[in-house]
């Protein structure tokens, strides 16, 4: 099975070489990004791991990455004169964990071929192996455990969407579940889940969602100011902003800015795409509206932006920086059938949020802020008009939205410490 496996990777990591050629060079790491995914590593990046104990945690992307600080937090406390390194898979998740102060290093994740990932555990050796959310890769399981290197996921979870995909290979993934030492998951159903699939009864511990840990810090009215004249908003103005939106959600939310600008006098609208490659297509829409993008990322000297311009998110690890100069927060991927992102960073930064009806990958979450009454969900874009409407025109409505936003955090915090305790199980703390 595992050679078979290789095979098909191999041939996947040829086809797929070009496409990270293209992403490296469009954020600057072609040579890095192709050489670490190929488990070559300079002796420099690697000197700050010798003679420590290492702690690997792996995040794929963005979101798992974000996910993953406060782990990472706990985890430097615990362990002072430990090593903790973070990979990711993609060059956002990349960026985001580089802004980490608490890391030691940041490296890009070996394909998954069997002679890599021995080559890349020989030369790191991890006393432990975290992964953040549900990424599975067979021969990196495999090889860390003939080494003998304790594996944990935390923070896991298998969503209505790829339980069914992981079943259909059940006998194949319960050899590779069976490998893996601890299992923290976010649900009782995400328990029970990963004990269909193969995980051991034993192993498995639900300790609840880390994203309420992230630090739940409400934005100064100074610190709001100072992120509004960075970012060339006029103060006294309203703001939309669109987190991690997918296509055909701009052209929606581009149609309501200029319905709601007639309405609400100064509105702003900030447009972040989740996939920033997408920010020339986004440009182009609102050029066919007679709006002007402007880019993030040329802000440089530009005046303050004027009624007819719409900045756009184009640049990495900013999304709170957009998300405290909001006024209404809405998160994408919800009106578009993608399965929604987190919409937790709204509340962190006391923002109420508006998500569409598409939230199976955050089916809890989204239940749990609308229970709370920190967010709304709309089914379309007319329902999302009559929201932004609304909220736009009731500042204390906003305002206690965000309250009741922000309590939810606190409220379901403590994650963290659990899954500390039990890694704590597989690396015993220093004396």
């Amino acid at each position: 099975m595992y050679l078979l496996y290789d095979l098909m990777l191999l041939i996947a990591a040829i086809v797929l070489a070009p496409y990270y050629v293209v992403r490296g060079w469009r954020y600057g790491k072609t040579r890095r990004g192709i050489r670490e995914r190929l488990g070559f590593y300079p002796a420099e990046r690697l000197t700050p791991l010798r003679g420590r104990q290492v702690i690997w945690i792996h995040a794929v992307s963005v979101g798992e990455t974000r996910a993953a600080i406060p782990m990472v937090k706990a985890l430097r406390e615990a362990y002072p004169d430990a090593a903790l390194l973070l990979s990711n898979v993609t060059e956002t998740g990349h960026a985001v964990a580089s802004k980490i102060s608490e890391l030691d290093q940041c490296i890009f994740f070996p394909f998954d071929l069997s002679w890599v990932v021995r080559k890349v555990l020989k030369a790191i050796r991890p006393q432990l192996f975290v992964v953040v959310e549900t990424e599975i890769w067979p021969n990196f399981v495999k090889c860390a455990h003939q080494l003998n290197i304790p594996i944990a996921m935390i923070n896991g979870r298998f969503s209505d969407r790829s339980f069914p995909r992981y079943r259909k290979f059940q006998p194949l993934l319960q050899g590779v579940l069976e490998k893996i030492d601890l299992y923290c998951m976010q649900t009782e159903l995400d328990g029970w889940r990963a004990r269909v699939l193969g995980a051991p009864d034993e192993r498995v511990k639900v300790t609840g969602n880390v994203k309420f840990d992230i630090a739940a810090e409400i934005p100064s009215a100074q610190l709001v100011a100072d992120y509004k004249q960075e970012l060339q908003l006029p103060e006294s103005d309203l703001v939309l902003v669109a987190g991690s939106t997918h296509a055909g959600e701009e052209q929606e939310l581009i149609e309501l800015f200029l319905q709601l600008r007639n309405e609400v006098p100064g509105l702003r609208l900030i447009l972040v795409p989740r996939h920033p490659e997408r920010c020339q297509e986004v440009a182009d829409l609102l050029v066919d509206k007679q709006l002007a993008p402007v880019l993030r990322s040329r802000l440089s000297g530009h005046q303050l932006l004027g009624p007819d311009e719409v900045l756009i998110g184009d640049t990495l690890g900013e999304m709170l920086l957009f998300y405290s100069v909001a006024d209404v927060i809405f998160v994408g991927g919800s009106l578009a059938p993608i399965g929604g992102h987190n919409i937790l960073e709204a509340l962190q930064v006391n923002r109420p949020v508006i998500f569409g009806p598409h939230m199976q990958n955050f089916k809890q979450i989204s239940q749990l802020v609308l229970d709370a009454g920190g967010g709304r969900c709309v089914s379309d874009q007319a329902e999302l008009l009559l929201a932004l409407r609304e909220l736009f025109a009731d500042a204390k409505m906003r305002q206690a939205m965000a309250r009741s936003g922000h309590g939810l955090l606190e409220k379901n915090s403590g994650a963290t410490r659990q899954n500390l305790a039990y890694l704590q199980t597989l690396l015993p703390k220093p004396s």
